[in-house]
């Protein structure tokens, strides 16, 4: 051990701190405990990744932490939520610009906001010069305790490299949706937050469509939020979207919740190249479309289906995208749904089979399907934490779901290969029109998180 610590001790402190990241946490706390050097060593690596679970928990670390080991920290996780009381606690928008103003690594912030915070909050972020992820959750009261669309807006537009944005639960302005004002839904509206002060680059207009308008964006996620602005249709966009999720409001209408996802997916469908859906789609999805002169959705590639999607619109939504070079499917349902779901699959992949796999979804390569216990596990796709969740055990009933769609597409595949090597070689001009038809079909994998 002595010799140990002599070698460890005789090694540069750049190659200690190249070592240090190389453990995992349990160790770097470990390796802390050793001496007064291994913790100044380890501080990095140990503030790297912080989160604070309540608003107590925050005013407890702002009186404990040296404020120094803050410039460590690169991702942050704070929940203003009180641990003890229903009412928001006071103090709650100082304590959090406090901390925010001694972070000048963070990378990527999630904010889960009981209420909505101070507008004095606002001007921290225009100093995040690192901070490229941003996501704000809700999780507090929607009808006492609102989180106001443009306040979030405001903070957005004020991180200077933001790219990628996560909403959850944000509720619209009474001054940009005055016709929801007491009105049949009654959708919760905030009021009193005119006082927001206009913002550089947007001006007065911090309602949700005006996220278009920040340059930098690449990935937007907007989850159960009242997406009816029709702002949404005609808001210029300056960015080039990538990855789009979009939920739904619950107050509302499947209907109309599908009319507002196409409406946005009109205004920045030409750049997506993975898109995660909650509604159903239609053809009239590309009416909404300002590019006439390029094909809507050219670029779609990954396609997210949610627990909350409607399994009986499978097959008309995706042969809505049928013109999309989609590569990768990823299907998310509740236990309950496995069979329909899967019977949906079948559906889709026979229409696939009768039109020819060369032309319909002609670059489709794999299917996914996972399973989630309880709705609010839903957070997969292009914004997924995690998606390498262990395999979970269904009854016999759904893994003979899963089977029956295994062997429908094995099927599928060796009807194609034999289908193909029986047809005769052609040389003529008349032929090799046809040499794509000819090809055997391109090889789907389906991947299952169900043990079987």
């Amino acid at each position: 051990m002595t010799t140990a610590l002599r070698a460890w001790d005789g090694l540069p402190a750049e190659m200690k701190l190249s070592i240090v990241d190389l453990l995992d946490f349990d160790s770097i706390q470990s390796l802390a405990m050793v001496n007064r050097e291994s913790y100044t060593l380890c501080v990095p690596s140990i503030f790297r990744v912080m989160k604070i679970p309540s608003s107590e928990d925050l005013q407890t670390y702002l009186s404990s932490v040296p404020q120094s080991y803050n410039q460590c920290i690169r991702r942050l996780n704070i929940c203003t939520k009180s641990s003890t009381t229903q009412a928001p606690p006071p103090g709650v928008t100082d304590a959090v610009s406090q901390l925010l103003g001694q972070c000048p690594q963070l990378e990527d912030l999630t904010l889960g906001l009981a209420s909505s915070l101070s507008k004095s909050v606002i001007p921290c972020f225009a100093k995040l010069r690192s901070l490229t992820s941003l996501t704000i959750n809700h999780c507090g009261d929607e009808d006492t305790s609102p989180l106001s669309e443009r306040l979030v807006v405001s903070i957005a537009a004020s991180v200077p490299n933001l790219t990628r944005l996560s909403l959850d639960r944000v509720t619209r302005s009474a001054l940009h949706a005055p016709e929801l004002v007491g009105l049949y839904p009654f959708i919760p509206i905030v009021a009193g937050d005119e006082d927001i002060p206009d913002h550089p680059l947007l001006g007065a207009e911090l309602r949700l469509p005006s996220l278009l308008r920040l340059p930098t964006l690449t990935k937007l996620r907007i989850r159960d939020t009242h997406l009816g602005d029709p702002q949404w249709s005609c808001t210029p966009v300056h960015c080039a979207l990538e990855v789009l999720d979009l939920g739904s409001c619950y107050h509302e209408s499947l209907d109309f919740n599908r009319v507002c996802t196409e409406r946005i997916m009109g205004a920045v469908g030409h750049t997506v190249d993975e898109f995660a859906l909650n509604t159903a789609l239609t053809p009239q999805t590309f009416q909404y479309a300002r590019h006439a002169d390029t094909p809507p959705l050219h670029r779609l590639r990954k396609v997210h289906l949610t627990p909350l999607f409607p399994v009986e619109n499978v097959v008309d939504t995706l042969t809505t995208l049928a013109d999309s070079p989609i590569e990768q499917l990823s299907v998310q349902c509740h236990e309950d749904d496995v069979e329909d779901m899967c019977s949906a699959l079948e559906d889709f992949l026979s229409l696939r089979a009768e039109r020819g796999e060369q032309t319909l979804y002609k670059h489709l390569s794999e299917i996914t399907v996972k399973t989630v216990s309880d709705l609010a596990d839903g957070l997969f796709g292009p914004f997924g934490v995690d998606t390498k969740s262990s395999p979970v055990t269904l009854p016999a009933e759904h893994v003979e779901a899963i089977k029956r769609v295994q062997d429908f597409l094995r099927d599928l595949r060796s009807a194609g290969n034999a289908d193909a090597s029986a047809r005769p070689c052609d040389d003529s001009s008349e032929g090799s029109q046809d040499k794509a038809d000819q090809l055997p079909p391109r090889e789907v994998t389906l991947v299952s998180s169900i043990s079987v």
